[in-house]
């Protein structure tokens, strides 16, 4: 999966906003999802949710 080339979507022209996905994986193997259509507001509520000690990596995606 290593020599994959990464996902594009800045050709489909009938988009007009990009979602943004903020997957939060907790230290008891738990996952959870939001999604925004704001980069801003999805790496800030990224952040905050960081600081909490049962939050062991929280990562932003686009996913369209």
């Amino acid at each position: 999966m290593k020599n994959q080339k990464p996902i594009t979507f800045g050709k489909d022209k009938r988009r007009e906003h990009k979602d943004w996905q903020v997957t939060l994986y907790y230290r008891d193997s738990e996952k959870f999802a939001r999604v925004y259509t704001d980069h801003e507001k999805a790496s800030r509520f990224g952040g905050r949710q960081k600081k909490s000690p049962v939050v062991r990596m929280a990562r932003v995606t686009q996913v369209s």
